[in-house]
């Protein structure tokens, strides 16, 4: 019998509207069920992917394809700390439109991270090097020290690191 596979459309399982993959039910490579995935993203630049920023989404399609196979949510824990260009995506609705006039095109994105228990930390080092303060974040990233404290943290802790 040889092996096929199914062609699936795109979906959005997990993350609504954003990270969206394709599931192959088949694919010889799945998340291991006896792992608990503890995975710390380190996102540093502005590039975006569908309208928001490229490191947030791939956040959302991770969290979309632990879903699709059938990951219970409890074995995968999700930390980002954003720092260098990216910093800006941690900016409040008011300050992102203060800096580039237009609205902060990743919040939505953010609450849905967020209500998922995803945390994300932004660097007060980048920040302040940037001449915002803590006040100016949105309500969804939190501060930490430096990115540098965060991933040192949590690779102790077993986090694996995604680049």
């Amino acid at each position: 019998m040889g092996f096929q596979m199914i062609a699936q459309e795109w979906q959005t399982p997990k993350i609504e509207g954003y990270g969206k993959i394709k599931y192959f039910e088949n694919a010889a490579e799945q998340p291991d069920a006896s792992i608990h995935h503890k995975l710390v993203f380190n996102i540093t630049d502005e590039k975006e992917k569908e309208g928001v920023n490229a490191g947030l989404w791939r956040i959302a399609r991770t969290l979309n394809l632990f879903e699709a196979a059938k990951m219970p949510s409890e074995k995968l824990e999700v930390v980002a700390v954003v720092h260098g260009e990216a910093t800006y995506l941690a900016l409040s609705e008011a300050m992102y439109q203060k800096k580039y006039n237009k609205p902060n095109p990743n919040l939505e994105l953010l609450k849905l991270l967020k209500a998922n228990g995803v945390k994300v930390y932004v660097c007060g080092q980048a920040l302040s090097g940037r001449d915002f303060e803590p006040k100016d974040m949105n309500e969804y990233t939190q501060l930490a020290l430096s990115a540098l404290t965060v991933l040192s943290n949590y690779q102790h802790k077993g986090y694996a690191l995604i680049q």
